[in-house]
């Protein structure tokens, strides 16, 4: 089973407007992971894709969506897939990748239906891409790992780098994820902008009763969305994404845009947000 639903681009000035449930309403995935569908949200950011595929044992192919009109949706795509839940495998251009918890996959413009099979709880990123590359699955042990943050300020983490420059090459699409280490809270401070890239984070590793405040908005008239296990915030280019959770967790960011310039951002100073 596969439902798309579609979120069109907000202007800052209309977000400014915007009361809690209009805020969810445009800038949360919720509901991304159920087993046995295939649900994605297609955004006029950068026409950037995210979404979950939930095999739940069983098999699912993700192949035609309508809303690309291509004859398959990698036609004109690149796309990340990160599991993050059991042990599971995709197929993709005749090959099958076998994915432990945390492993990433790119799958190049042109690889046809995708298969996703098994225990996994797999995370879909996509972006247009303008040439083909080969696909590359790269485990946890293949990352580049970077330390930031320390405990003194509650953000020591680690940051783990798959569809980076420092790692292969992609089109547009940039993928990792930040884990928090035991007694930090905030992700991603001092926080940034970049105003040629749009990102996505999805929060996982929660538990059930744990969330994280988001901050988004414009760093002069910022906003929070609470985000719970498995829930995206999608973030616009004018958008600061920070945030702060209850307990550990992780998030992964994916970009996509005009480069894949992992450094290029402009970086507003807590005491510089509103």
């Amino acid at each position: 089973m596969l439902t798309v639903e579609t979120r069109h681009a907000i202007h800052p000035e209309h977000a400014k407007q915007m009361d809690t449930d209009a805020l969810r309403a445009n800038f949360l995935g919720e509901g991304l992971f159920q087993d046995g569908q295939i649900r994605l949200i297609y955004t006029h950011y950068d026409r950037f894709t995210l979404g979950g595929a939930v095999p739940a044992g069983g098999s699912l192919t993700l192949d035609k969506v309508e809303e690309t009109k291509t004859p398959s949706f990698l036609d004109r795509r690149e796309m990340g897939i990160v599991n993050i839940g059991a042990a599971g495998t995709v197929e993709a251009g005749g090959e099958t990748y076998a994915m432990n918890q945390g492993d990433v996959l790119y799958l190049g413009m042109g690889a046809g239906a995708v298969t996703f099979s098994g225990e996994g709880r797999f995370y879909i990123t996509s972006a247009p891409a303008h040439k083909a590359l080969p696909n590359k699955l790269i485990t946890v042990a293949d990352c580049v790992e970077v330390k930031m943050g320390a405990a003194e300020t509650s953000n020591k983490r680690t940051i783990k780098q798959f569809i980076h420059p420092q790692v292969m090459e992609s089109c547009q699409l940039v993928l990792g994820y930040t884990s928090l280490e035991e007694g930090s809270v905030w992700n991603t401070i001092p926080s940034h902008v970049h105003d040629r890239r749009m990102e996505a984070y999805l929060y996982w590793g929660m538990d059930a009763e744990s969330r994280v405040l988001h901050l988004m908005g414009e760093p002069q008239e910022t906003r929070h969305i609470f985000i719970s296990n498995e829930e995206a915030a999608i973030s616009p280019t004018w958008s600061v994404h920070s945030g702060a959770g209850i307990g550990k967790y992780t998030f992964i960011w994916a970009m996509a845009g005009d480069n894949v310039d992992y450094t290029d951002m402009d970086f507003i100073q807590p005491k510089d947000l509103k």
